[in-house]
């Protein structure tokens, strides 16, 4: 089987109530005027006739998905093509992001109420280039998982506990508070080490930096020195993984924290070429991607943002599983791909999912062998 990533997606944003176009990004051959309203149309027919429209799939395979917001902006999303149930996955978690990308930048408040559309438009120019990121789906990015699993991003260094209590004190102390968007600080602590806040409007930025940094962050220098010896690896030096893991990603379902990595590809100039080469590292990170919504949209639950309203529920399309799996009476717990360019290998505990990829040599028997000692591994040495 090919791991294939979706094709190309065009976002368009709308006001809910009238239509009105705010912006369009993504392909470079914008949808004529006429097509963008009838997908605001056709969708304003269902809400008046009591039917949520989550989404469609034409004839020739592209895949068409809506959301609305505060109803007060709805977002589109058109894909030329891709698999239903991970084309759909990876469109929903774009319109959400996008949306999060929105509040982050003018605040929710400024969006619910749209006063003035013209002034509107304006202000979102400078979301455009966090939009682009977020369209070009993790191309680029390697390392980052969370716009895709919407859980954070995390590295494990030896000394996890004591950033985490400075991080705790560093943002109680900011005010720090993520319902009130108006600035995001950030603060360079050593060369590869960053340190991020979203606050209000105090405290100062010059307090920020010149007290608030220096108080809670100088006494932990060589902790972050640590973390940064940790690297890409994003684990300690007293996890070992197997030699036949290429790639992992690790999720905590209580916590919602995750940590991935990818092995550098070292080939030996002593062994023959072999008939099936490694992928490469940006072909691994696409792959553990594609592997994740692969699962994800048959076997193993989405890992969702509690409390939502049956409202937002039925506008996400929680159905994003193919029919197959939807007469499950049970809950898998394990499942494996093999690919073209490797094998794949994912479990879920009560607390944990974990994704692998391991090269085709690797017996298929095995992989449950590998996935369970490596998660052993990972979580007794770390506690995650």
């Amino acid at each position: 089987m090919m791991l294939q990533q979706a094709g190309s997606v065009q976002l368009l944003c709308l006001t809910a109530n009238s239509g009105v176009p705010l912006f369009t990004r993504g392909a470079s051959k914008q949808l004529p005027f006429s097509i963008i309203g009838s997908l605001n149309g056709v969708h304003m027919f269902g809400a008046g006739q009591g039917v949520v429209l989550a989404g469609c799939e034409t004839d020739r395979g592209g895949r068409m998905v809506w959301r609305v917001f505060q109803d007060s902006v709805m977002l589109i999303a058109v894909s030329s093509g891709g698999g239903a149930g991970e084309e759909d996955l990876h469109l929903r978690r774009l319109l959400e992001n996008v949306w999060n990308c929105m509040v982050l930048v003018l605040g929710q408040d400024e969006l619910a109420s749209l006063r003035n559309v013209e002034r509107l438009k304006r202000d979102l120019r400078s979301c455009y280039r966090l939009i682009d990121q977020l369209l070009e789906g993790g191309q680029g990015q390697e390392g980052i998982m969370g716009d895709l699993t919407h859980c954070a991003d995390c590295l494990l260094p030896p000394n996890a506990t004591l950033l985490q209590e400075g991080l705790d004190g560093f943002t109680q102390a900011a005010d720090s508070d993520p319902t009130v968007a108006h600035r995001l600080l950030r603060f360079q602590l050593l060369p590869g080490v960053d340190v991020c806040v979203l606050c209000g409007p105090s405290p100062t930025l010059h307090r920020a930096e010149s007290e608030l940094v220096g108080c809670f962050w100088s006494p932990l220098l060589e902790a972050l020195r640590g973390s940064l010896a940790v690297g890409e690896r994003c684990l300690p030096g007293s996890v070992t993984l197997r030699p036949d893991v290429l790639a992992l990603l690790l999720i905590n379902r209580e916590s919602r924290r995750s940590v991935s990595c990818v092995k550098a590809i070292i080939t030996n100039p002593n062994h023959p070429p072999s008939n099936h080469p490694l992928p490469s590292k940006a072909r691994c990170w696409e792959l553990l991607r594609l592997f994740y919504t692969f699962t994800t949209t048959r076997y193993f639950p989405l890992e969702e943002t509690p409390a939502l309203t049956l409202g937002e529920k039925a506008q996400r399309g929680d159905s994003l599983r193919e029919d197959f799996a939807l007469g499950f009476s049970h809950q898998p717990l394990q499942c494996y791909l093999v690919t073209e360019e490797c094998k794949c290998f994912s479990l879920q505990t009560a607390q944990h999912q974990l994704y692998l990829l391991t090269p085709l040599s690797v017996p298929t028997f095995a992989l449950s062998s590998v996935a369970t000692q490596t998660l052993s591994a990972i979580t007794l040495a770390t506690g995650f």
